[in-house]
């Protein structure tokens, strides 16, 4: 088979704190666009230079495994999709705007909310205010997780809290070790959902794909996804088989993609309360791609038999459809 005559960068850094993008996934991605297209590399992009070093090599499509960087003062975020917009060059996922909101998660429930959509009641507490807080109207047992960071970081046995003793606690925690403001919102005691989203190439139409998640309790009776469930992929995925579950789960998730402004593909987490209601918890438009591993490429298989090398092309080619 002939490869397509086209220049695909996949782009990461290598420090843990830019990346969105492991190397292991990088690596999954760059087998399957070295078997299609004449030219795919990975570049790996710390900074100002490197960044220039990328436009240098004129990508017709870049594929995206990182939000942004820093300029060398340290002081200004610089988005890389920001950056090549500008540029007029094609890079697959959302443009800034959606990650701004993907990376502050109270801004991102904010804004599904003020479309009218379901999001647990919430508050948010900032790092330096966390010996001193009020809760207001929020109600006991709470879930309590940093704004601003994912792949389950600051999740643990301590995140579902039932009284303000054991919120003060978790909200230092994720200040002093995290670093990070806390997201304390209402726990939902209900099934947990996580739906892949992509475009279709043909029709322009999003496509839902919703997948449960289970996880095994912990010696609390509390079911959640941390980051060590996370990491060690222990958590059992099941098809939605319910019709009434699948429209209303799909809904909601594509209701939550439009809302952020998000484009192409990406991941919206979901889950319901006691009476069965979904609700928006999270978004992840980088969402890992690594083959049988992570919600977004299980979703695709188990419910369109989507395979990993068609989807990465189909990734790819929603981007290339912008050159």
């Amino acid at each position: 088979m002939s490869k397509i005559d086209m220049n695909v960068q996949i782009v990461r850094s290598s420090l843990v704190s830019l990346s969105s993008m492991s190397h292991v996934s990088a690596a999954a991605i760059l087998d399957v666009l070295q078997a299609n297209y004449t030219n795919a590399e990975i570049t790996i992009v710390n900074n100002f230079a490197d960044l220039c070093a990328l436009i240098a090599k004129k990508p017709d499509v870049v594929f995206l495994g990182m939000q942004y960087i820093f300029s060398d003062d340290g002081g200004t975020k610089i988005w890389l999709s920001d950056y090549l917009d500008k540029l007029d060059m094609a890079y697959t996922g959302s443009r800034q705007s959606a990650h701004l909101l993907e990376l502050n998660k109270n801004k991102a429930k904010q804004a599904v909310l003020d479309a009218g959509l379901n999001t647990s009641p919430f508050m948010v507490v900032r790092r330096d205010d966390y010996q001193d807080f009020v809760v207001g109207d929020l109600t006991f047992p709470a879930f309590v997780k940093p704004t601003s960071q994912g792949g389950g970081a600051g999740i643990d046995g301590q995140s579902v809290v039932r009284n303000i003793e054991e919120l003060r606690v978790k909200v230092r925690l994720l200040a002093k070790k995290n670093r990070a403001d806390s997201l304390i919102e209402q726990y939902l005691t209900g099934r947990e959902f996580s739906v892949a989203i992509i475009r279709d190439e043909k029709t322009n139409e999003l496509t839902a794909m919703p997948i449960e998640l289970v996880t095994q309790p912990d010696v609390n009776g509390i079911s959640i996804l941390s980051r060590n469930v996370k990491a060690s992929n222990e958590e059992s995925v099941l098809k939605v088989i319910d019709a009434d579950v699948y429209s209303k789960v799909s809904a909601l998730a594509i209701g939550a993609f439009r809302a952020l402004g998000a484009r192409d593909y990406g991941r919206i987490d979901i889950r319901m309360d006691d009476m069965g209601v979904p609700h928006f918890l999270e978004a992840n438009l980088i969402p890992s791609l690594i083959e049988n591993y992570g919600s977004f490429p299980k979703a695709c298989m188990l419910n369109q038999s989507l395979d990993y090398q068609p989807m990465i092309l189909q990734i790819v080619n929603l981007a290339a459809s912008r050159i």
